[in-house]
């Protein structure tokens, strides 16, 4: 799968030189490439505004975040100002936070609690639900104004929610719903939610920092093992020496285990270009009823007991696979859930080519424990954070790719071929390539097309 090679939003030449071939796909030789103008390239960016941003289902936020009618959070969305809200109806709903009036910004704060939002710049009011509450002088008005349609606007191809994470939905052609978009990541929602006995929850606090680089590095990066033992061997040596992940272990994270026919951390693509690594026994423990020896021989029984009533709730199956499994999935195009030894919740948008905006959350179970707690922020912030062990080196990795892209016109692709032949590894780039295809698909498609697909097959 290939993009179309052309200038312009709409595939038509614009006077400069033809692109080249964007996304080289060669399955039978084994062979992927990407041109690394789609990391530079202020017009591919436009287009991916377009025909991405605007035609996929966006995660918005948590449910978790606005519990009572009338709770609110606000934030950008796909490029677009947003109020997340319950209104008091019980329903949550994403209001475009612009007045209908002049334009201005409605509600200017992160969070809160409010019965109505008030402009600040003439005084329009607004409802939890979006209809207009109050306008200054509205006598002044002809028998042809309607507050209806002036209403706070909402993503015009909807909100929908899938357990308990919200998503909207720019399309007004939308014609996928977001169960059908999600495909097989859905499973793997399915277990990040089953962690709590009722409600995960967006535990207070965010992270929000920025990257000089393009936003499909953080793509690549998130779903990448390969360079895991490298860039982050700090990490992996800190953790064997707190007796917190045994040597032998590290050693072999990446590779098959005696007598398994596949690598622990094989990737599986998912469908619609999401995919997800590592899903398996997590080596360094989790706040989840896994418990290792770091935890301190104190905490052991509690574990155990955790893990007990899982058992319990959910048989020992699944209750292995929620308590002891974890893995890092990408919901395409900009989602990622790290769900290893904490459950981070992060999106990422491109303000330009070279520069990106970035906000992560922790997720835990709402009837976790203050000490589970403490253990789940202190490795969301340990590995995780913007000043933990992993992020920094990821920054510093990906902004160097960026530099080095100024030499495009000589070097000009990227490789994304590991792993084409052969059963996948955990340092192989499968999920890339499925990321890849899908991006190379809706670029190619001046108008909205289905995003239904299947996964593609295994080693390809």
């Amino acid at each position: 799968m290939a993009t179309n090679g052309r200038n312009g939003k709409n595939g038509r030449s614009n006077g400069h030189a033809q692109r080249p071939e964007l996304v080289m796909d060669d399955q039978e030789r084994g062979l992927f490439r990407v041109h690394r103008s789609v990391f530079t390239d202020p017009d591919i960016l436009a287009m991916e505004r377009e025909r991405i941003f605007d035609r996929c289902w966006i995660y918005a936020g948590h449910a978790s975040e606005v519990r009572k009618p009338g709770d609110f959070v606000t934030r950008r969305v796909a490029g677009r100002p947003v109020i997340i809200t319950r209104g008091r109806d019980d329903k949550i709903r994403v209001l475009l936070n612009t007045c209908t009036h002049r334009g201005a910004v409605v509600c200017r704060e992160l969070r809160g609690n409010a019965k109505v939002h008030q402009c600040f710049y003439h005084g329009w009011s607004y409802t939890p639900e979006g209809e207009i509450n109050g306008i200054p002088g509205e006598d002044a008005y002809s028998e042809a104004f309607d507050r209806n349609e002036r209403r706070l606007a909402e993503p015009p191809g909807g909100t929908s929610i899938y357990r308990d994470f919200i998503f909207v939905n720019f399309n007004r052609a939308n014609d996928i719903s977001l169960d059908d978009y999600l495909w097989d990541a859905k499973d793997y929602l399915d277990l990040v939610a089953d962690q709590s006995a009722g409600q995960m929850e967006i535990v207070s606090g965010t992270q929000t920092y920025s990257m000089k680089g393009n936003y499909k590095l953080l793509v690549e990066n998130s779903i990448d093992g390969y360079h895991a033992m490298t860039t982050h061997k700090r990490y992996f040596d800190w953790l064997v020496g707190a007796n917190a992940m045994d040597k032998d272990v590290m050693a072999q994270l990446l590779g098959a285990d005696e007598n398994e026919e596949a690598p622990r951390l094989s990737p599986k693509v998912l469908g619609n270009g999401h995919s997800i690594i590592g899903r398996s026994v997590q080596p360094w423990g989790r706040p989840m009823a896994q418990w290792i020896p770091y935890f301190g021989e104190e905490r052991k029984p509690h574990f155990e007991e955790m893990y007990r009533k899982a058992v319990e709730r959910l048989g020992e199956e699944r209750a292995h696979e929620v308590c002891m499994c974890g893995g890092n999935l990408h919901i395409f195009p900009n989602l990622i859930i790290n769900d290893i030894m904490s459950t981070t919740v992060r999106t990422f948008y491109p303000i330009e080519p070279g520069y990106m905006e970035i906000t992560a959350w922790c997720l835990g179970p709402e009837e976790e424990q203050p000490e589970e707690r403490a253990l789940r922020l202190d490795n969301f912030l340990t590995f995780l954070g913007p000043g933990g062990f992993a992020t920094p080196d990821d920054v510093e990795a990906l902004e160097a790719c960026q530099r080095g892209f100024e030499t495009v016109k000589e070097v000009e692709y990227s490789d994304v071929s590991r792993g084409m032949k052969r059963f996948p590894h955990g340092d192989d780039e499968l999920q890339m390539r499925a990321f890849w295809r899908q991006w190379a698909r809706l670029m190619n498609a001046p108008e909205p097309v289905s995003i239904h697909g299947t996964p593609a097959r295994v080693g390809a």
